[in-house]
């Protein structure tokens, strides 16, 4: 008897997934261009505004509920927690707006984190101050930094500059707090921890996979993203969001 109960929990610790386990599973997607590839950059950082607008379906039929940072503490309240967030503030964001307008009605709100480069900010192809305005008012995105030029914090002594001064110009624009800092290039160490816990709750990586709470002091300063990227297929995002890499 005492054999059959120890198989039997066994297969259920090996059966059920992590959340049942107290180690709830987030995923946090990272874009970068919502737009045609046209030439211009790198064509995976590109994802259409089709397979956009297809991916935000998916998540809305199966039931996700897209969060910015402001309400993280609700990952553990609603079902399905997942965060978009989209790095550089490029004018052809304004496509994901579209398809969130769209996409928005009383079962599904969608929403996004955009972490802009303050310095950047009206330049060629970049989103200006009131486009910037317009979407953080909408309700539908949640504008944060990502540094006021977009340099490697490993490599940079003027810490100061790139976080505390893209953090005040935005909020200016914005007239909400800035909060999250998504690391250029997806590049950090202890010092640059450091300095980000000074000025905000939130750093943001490109180490793929899903957020796992380790309970360790620094887990909401190394929070992992996964990319999607142009090649990404549905079912893909289908096992990214899932909490796969």
């Amino acid at each position: 008897m005492r054999k059959t109960i120890l198989l039997f929990m066994m297969m259920l610790w090996w059966g059920l997934p992590t959340q049942a386990y107290g180690r709830q599973v987030v995923p946090i997607l990272v874009y970068h261009s919502i737009d045609e590839f046209k030439g211009h950059g790198s064509k995976e950082l590109y994802v259409t505004p089709e397979n956009f607008e297809k991916q935000m379906q998916f998540l809305k039929k199966n039931g996700f509920t897209l969060l910015t940072f402001e309400r993280w503490k609700d990952i553990s309240k609603v079902k399905k927690p997942i965060f978009i967030t989209l790095d550089d503030g490029y004018k052809n964001n304004q496509n994901a707006f579209v398809v969130f307008q769209k996409l928005k009605d009383d079962q599904f709100q969608p929403v996004a984190t955009m972490f802009v480069i303050s310095n950047f900010i009206g330049q060629p192809n970049r989103l200006t101050n009131e486009d910037l305005k317009k979407m953080s008012d909408s309700g539908f995105f949640s504008i944060q930094s990502h540094t006021a030029t977009h340099p490697d914090l490993t490599k940079i002594q003027n810490a100061d500059y790139e976080l505390n001064t893209s953090k005040i110009k935005i909020e200016n624009i914005t007239g909400k707090a800035v909060i999250a800092l998504s690391y250029p290039f997806g590049n950090f160490n202890k010092q640059v921890v450091n300095e980000t816990k000074k000025y905000y709750l939130f750093g943001l990586t490109t180490t793929p996979g899903p957020y796992v709470e380790r309970g360790v002091a620094d887990d909401l300063f190394v929070l992992p993203r996964t990319y999607v990227k142009y090649s990404t297929t549905m079912e893909d995002f289908a096992r990214i969001v899932r909490g796969g890499k």
